[in-house]
């Protein structure tokens, strides 16, 4: 099924951030009518200016059902074909300091709730689609990012199932899963984690031409990067293994991610840290 993008109605959630400023541009190059959505009235107006075609923006937070209902109002005047669930938000640091609420109800209850009321309207469309945007981490467990990790693994199970839910009708789920980003969902912590840990960071551009791809492809699955994908592969197989592995880079990310009162005293060996697989040395 060849998607004709200039009668697509995509509603794009998180659209006042990295990933999806990049998703609006890419779709907006390809013709599709937009739905930008986000918590940051001022980012939106600017993206809305910064791209070609005339879009819709609706200044909404999706954690709260006012939110959700002034988007859903809006879709229902428009013939919204497309749903890309990208907002999110993480926390890096100790679980006992995870504020647990805000990230699941932003990155997990916040897009099912959604998902479920748009539903009908979807349905009304000879062909629809959904797109949840997940992570590396939705397939990975990593230390202080715990909390994080358990709304991208249900994330993915979550697209999963409603994947083999829907097989016989006229919608399709997609999941994808960047790895490391450059966006400002990343505070210091983050990145000076993955600069200790050598891993490959992408642009958000990267983020959208694979979603695009995704779509075009008719993929219900996409994970972005060789490595990722590989030790996501190991860790469902030989988890032990990927305890081991990842043991040895516990000190790191305590370095980086912990207060020094937090941090454990013993000294870090691995030396090889270019890249997601060296976790396996």
């Amino acid at each position: 099924m060849t998607i004709q993008w200039q009668k697509q109605v995509i509603l794009v959630t998180g659209a006042s951030g990295g990933i999806g400023h990049a998703i609006a541009k890419a779709l907006d190059e390809k013709g599709a009518h937009l739905i930008l959505t986000g918590r940051n009235e001022v980012k939106l107006k600017q993206l809305q200016q910064s791209l070609k075609h005339q879009h819709t923006i609706v200044a909404a937070d999706i954690s709260h059902c006012e939110g959700r209902e002034k988007l859903i109002h809006t879709c229902e005047r428009l013939p919204v074909s497309m749903l890309i669930n990208n907002a999110g938000t993480t926390h890096v640091g100790r679980f006992s300091d995870a504020p647990i609420e805000s990230v699941v109800t932003t990155n997990l209850l916040s897009p099912m709730l959604l998902t479920q009321a748009l539903l009908p309207l979807l349905e009304q469309r000879p062909h629809a689609h959904i797109v949840n945007i997940g992570s590396a981490f939705g397939s990975i467990g990593f230390a202080a990012h715990s909390t994080y990790c358990a709304t991208k693994f249900a994330l993915r199970g979550w697209t999963e199932a409603l994947h083999r839910e829907y097989h016989n009708s006229n919608i399709r789920f997609h999941y994808v899963a960047p790895r490391a980003t450059s966006t400002a969902i990343n505070d210091e912590r983050a990145v000076a984690l993955n600069n200790a840990l050598g891993n490959h960071v992408d642009t958000p551009d990267v983020v959208a031409r694979a979603l695009v791809k995704a779509l075009e492809q008719n993929k219900a699955r996409l994970s972005i990067g060789f490595a990722e994908r590989f030790f996501a592969k190991l860790n469902a197989i030989l988890p032990n293994i990927v305890d081991n592995a990842l043991a040895k880079k516990l000190p790191i990310i305590k370095r980086h991610t912990f207060s020094k009162s937090e941090q454990n005293t013993h000294i870090d060996t691995v030396t090889n840290t270019n890249d997601l697989s060296s976790k396996l040395v």
